[in-house]
């Protein structure tokens, strides 16, 4: 605990010497919404197109001592219009990534996944929390905790996938997926065991690919090789998960903000799926969780660029 945000550190060091992602922040006109863009920016992680009515964003910075320097301030007067025109700005091909400011998530998303004027893709979209826990040496991606209510059996599919396609663009060694649900063996009242059963087998036929998935597991199960040993379970992943999936969004909010408030966690939050990465962060995020989930999409972005130059 003496070192808390260790594994952050060493993702924002490595993204300072990528090329900066151009960002199309929607809303910034509060302090904390516009100061974690610049600091980002000043830090050369990302180089931010500030979307929203110009005058209410040069008075947040003018209040808060906000330098803004030579910034592009795209114009819109209100927070539905700087949703729907920082959507356009990566429609355009002018940002490879979006940035939630001072507007309500469901506004930007709103705008994201409208049909025809949004950003979807074939998959469907999903937040990931990337936690740096001090007490637990992997950094763990957690999904979804924020996006999906109460994901359906082919919804997860998609669930799981982000979140390995995500541990490959953070450069994860391997990738070990544990499905969290109350215990680690089959029971038929337990709607999320049989689901995790199946998504298992779905992975060994190969529709989920890139990584090693294990469940149904105990939270225990996943993180704990104490807890493995003494409940003598076989699994490459028990006790090592690096990825923990959740039976639906109220597990999965009161797992992350768990290990915030009770073991001293960070959590950068990133939402994948649509075209680009998208950027959430909270008014109570660190500013070092802030520009950790810079870094995310940073990394996320880089990982596309540089996939598609080889189809290239």
């Amino acid at each position: 605990m003496s070192n808390p945000h260790v594994k952050y550190q060493r993702l924002i060091d490595f993204c300072k010497t990528l090329p900066p992602t151009t960002v199309a922040v929607a809303h910034p006109c509060d302090e904390s919404s516009l100061s974690g863009a610049m600091d980002a920016a000043k830090m050369g992680l990302i180089v931010p197109i500030l979307v929203g009515p110009k005058d209410k964003i040069e008075a947040t910075a003018k209040k808060f001592g906000i330098d803004l320097g030579a910034t592009e301030i795209v114009d819109a007067e209100y927070s539905h219009a700087s949703a729907a025109r920082a959507v356009e700005l990566v429609r355009e091909g002018r940002a490879e990534a979006l940035m939630k400011g001072s507007l309500h998530t469901d506004e930007l998303m709103g705008a994201v996944v409208r049909r025809d004027t949004g950003l979807r893709t074939a998959r469907r979209v999903s937040h990931c929390f990337v936690m740096d826990v001090p007490s637990y040496s992997e950094t763990l991606i957690v999904t979804d905790a924020a996006v999906n209510i109460a994901p359906t059996l082919k919804e997860k599919v998609d669930i799981i996938q982000n979140a390995i396609d995500l541990a490959h663009d953070l450069q994860f060694d391997e990738v070990r997926v544990a499905l969290l649900s109350a215990m680690e063996t089959i029971n038929t009242d337990v709607p999320s065991t049989i689901e995790a059963g199946a998504l298992c087998k779905m992975a060994d036929r190969g529709q989920i690919t890139g990584a090693i998935l294990d469940g149904p597991l105990a939270l225990d199960n996943a993180i704990s090789l104490e807890s493995v040993a003494i409940k003598k379970i076989d699994s490459p992943v028990a006790g090592r998960a690096n990825v923990l999936v959740v039976p639906d969004l109220e597990a999965g909010n009161m797992l992350a903000k768990s290990l915030s408030f009770l073991a001293g966690a960070d959590a950068a939050g990133i939402v994948l799926g649509a075209r680009v990465p998208i950027i959430l962060t909270s008014r109570a995020d660190s500013v070092m969780t802030r520009l950790a989930s810079c870094a995310v999409a940073v990394m996320v972005a880089n990982a596309r660029r540089a996939n598609a130059a080889k189809i290239v």
